[in-house]
């Protein structure tokens, strides 16, 4: 009995410890943050981005904001006006879904004159079934992605743990 009780709140444990394995949360520009004359495009160069990662803009409210647009608009640096802006500081974007993905600062001048945006490829979930044929595939980053984080390993330890003791 005392097992079986045993093995129940493992089991508990691991199911809440699993989601926070399968996402990383991705601090834009790192340090930095979201701010003016930093180079997006080589932070974003050696990481692979997941549907289920989070990318986090952390900046001055007030200042800057965050604008998810297409790809035309972020070439030009402008926003349409149904576009969501996030303005907080600290703005969560869950990557719900992959493919490519553009984010620019909508403050005049910052994206053009100052480089605020963002591109980046967001690939499917780790451990997805693989794309379809003839879909386009993203080459792989030069560094491994690493798809475990401590949580992730105590919840397989635990697991294995309580399976020995069962």
């Amino acid at each position: 009995m005392a097992s079986s009780n045993i093995f129940f709140i493992i089991a508990i444990v691991a199911f809440f410890a699993v989601p926070s394995c399968l996402a990383t949360e991705f601090i834009v520009g790192d340090e930095k943050g979201w701010s003016l004359d930093f180079d997006y495009q080589s932070w974003a160069a050696g990481k692979e981005f997941h549907v289920g990662d989070k990318l986090v803009f952390n900046y001055r409210a007030g200042v800057h904001n965050v604008i998810g647009v297409s790809g035309i608009e972020f070439q030009q640096c402008q926003a349409s006006s149904n576009n969501t802006v996030r303005s907080t500081g600290n703005d969560v974007i869950t990557l719900s879904t992959p493919g490519r993905k553009w984010y620019i600062c909508g403050v005049p001048g910052h994206c053009a004159a100052r480089n605020m945006k963002l591109n980046i490829t967001v690939l499917a979930q780790v451990g997805s079934p693989a794309t379809a044929p003839g879909s386009p595939t993203s080459p792989s980053a030069a560094t491994p992605n690493v798809a475990f984080s401590f949580y992730g390993w105590i919840a397989v330890m635990v697991s294995f743990i309580g399976l020995v003791f069962v």
